[in-house]
């Protein structure tokens, strides 16, 4: 995280700094040295260009970080792990699952999701029944309704 920190602030830096030459070729140019602003504003141009690389580059990164956090407790709660603060129980209301049988529903969300991108939840656009290399559990009467 310390790298993806580095890398943004040094693409800032150096766009912060190109910004800057930009204003004084352009302070300092007349009609013959229309060529010096015109290469500091090209060099701003490839300044923004990464400075913009660099935030796509954070912000991919902040989202997989979300992403495996809200994993990390999504899978917490389901098996029953959460830890509570001291002196209080750490119950949820919910009865604990197996993480088998939670990553057999992330499974089968993903597939339905695919389903749905490449149009196979349209009317005629795809097969309406779903088939899963993970069978579900039949313990539990949702998955056994289908």
């Amino acid at each position: 995280m310390d790298n993806m920190v580095d890398s943004l602030n040094s693409a800032y830096q150096e766009f912060v700094l190109a910004a800057a030459n930009v204003l004084e070729a352009k302070e300092v140019s007349s009609t013959q040295k229309i060529s010096a602003t015109d290469a500091a504003l090209e060099n701003f141009k490839q300044k923004w260009e990464l400075f913009r690389v660099a935030c796509d580059q954070a912000e991919e990164f902040v989202e997989s970080v979300k992403q495996r956090i809200g994993s990390e407790c999504l899978v917490d709660e389901a098996t029953g792990t959460v830890v509570g603060k001291p002196g209080q129980g750490a119950t949820t209301g919910l009865p604990p699952i197996s993480a088998v049988r939670l990553e057999q529903m992330s499974k089968a969300v993903r597939c339905l999701v695919i389903e749905l991108q490449s149009g196979a939840g349209v009317p005629g656009g795809g097969s309406q029944s779903h088939s899963s290399s993970a069978p579900f559990d039949t313990r539990f009467s949702e998955d056994s309704a289908q």
